[in-house]
């Protein structure tokens, strides 16, 4: 019996000239390549997946403060997942081994329950599909609520863009939004929505496609500009105009910029974090802001669906 990769069961799916490969475990875009061409930070397959490197998050994107949160009248306590500054990140199932439910050339659709547990006493179960086609990989989430009482939900993808060659400082980005949520400097609490052109233009705001160069963001944008179909894109393109985007409808009102600083210069800002998400950071503490955090309530037996595009530019 063959060894299963340290990174799940592998899922390769192929296109026209795109080929990603899926990781069973945490449901994870491990590559993504257009005529050869990188479209996100790839890992591989036996190697334990960093961090959160193309991972599917639920039932949360991004932090609950502290760990805690109060739903129903009662307060919970989750596992500190980030323990540098304390919080819950990124929800239960990023490294769950999803079972392949459905597979063809070029989709594949993977399961995984999210059992009750003290700190999260709902049953979700959760699935995905990657579908491969010439606009380029569409993962579409859903998630039923099979407990007896209404669960707070969340989700979205963890994807690291590459533009091109070189690293995150030589591209250009173009991130239609008009606000930012501001965040305590160490610990990225969320405070409250500003205008992008506010405080710090230069580092925030995006809304005209310029060079990111220096600047460290990992903040989440909402007031999203969207097309007459109702599709948000994100846009990161090299000196050449190639590159690639990711695209996305109302379910996702929020997206986390992230330009994936690292202490070690040589894994340092390798990829754009783009990251379309169903609610805000902490949405699980909603009534703690003053702003609509978008935290979605599903009720026993209803179901909730998220998806996003991404394609190659040029």
């Amino acid at each position: 019996m063959a060894r299963i990769p340290s990174s799940g069961t592998q899922h390769a799916l192929r296109a026209g000239d795109y080929e990603a490969v899926i990781a069973s475990v945490g449901a994870t875009l491990r590559s993504l390549t257009y005529d050869g061409r990188d479209l996100v930070v790839p890992f591989e397959a036996d190697e334990v997946r960093p961090g959160y490197r193309g991972a599917t998050l639920a039932p949360w994107p991004n932090r609950v403060v502290d760990g805690r949160y109060t739903f129903g009248g009662e307060e919970r306590r989750l596992a500190l997942s980030e323990p540098a500054r304390s919080h819950a990140l990124h929800g239960l199932v990023a490294w769950l081994d999803f079972e392949a439910i459905d597979k063809g050339p070029d989709h594949v659709t993977l399961a995984a329950v999210v059992q009750p547990q003290t700190a999260y006493p709902w049953r979700l179960v959760v699935k995905t599909t990657f579908s491969l086609g010439p606009d380029g990989l569409t993962q579409t989430v859903t998630a039923r609520n099979e407990s007896s009482a209404p669960a707070p939900w969340g989700t979205g993808p963890h994807p690291y863009l590459v533009a091109g060659a070189g690293r995150v400082d030589d591209w250009t980005l173009e991130l239609p939004a008009d606000e930012v949520l501001a965040v305590t400097p160490d610990r990225l609490i969320p405070t409250d929505l500003v205008a992008v052109d506010t405080d710090d233009p230069e580092r925030f705001d995006f809304r005209s496609a310029r060079r990111i160069g220096a600047v460290e963001i990992d903040h989440a944008y909402t007031a999203l500009s969207r097309g007459d179909d109702g599709i948000a894109t994100v846009r990161v393109t090299d000196d050449s105009g190639a590159g690639v985007e990711l695209a996305w409808d109302a379910a996702c009102p929020w997206v986390q910029i992230h330009t994936a600083d690292k202490p070690d210069a040589a894994q340092s800002r390798l990829g754009l974090a783009v990251e379309p998400m169903t609610c805000a950071p902490d949405a699980f503490n909603a009534p703690n802001y003053s702003f609509d955090a978008g935290l979605i309530v599903l009720e026993p037996d209803a179901s909730t669906e998220a998806s996003w595009r991404i394609a190659a530019i040029g």
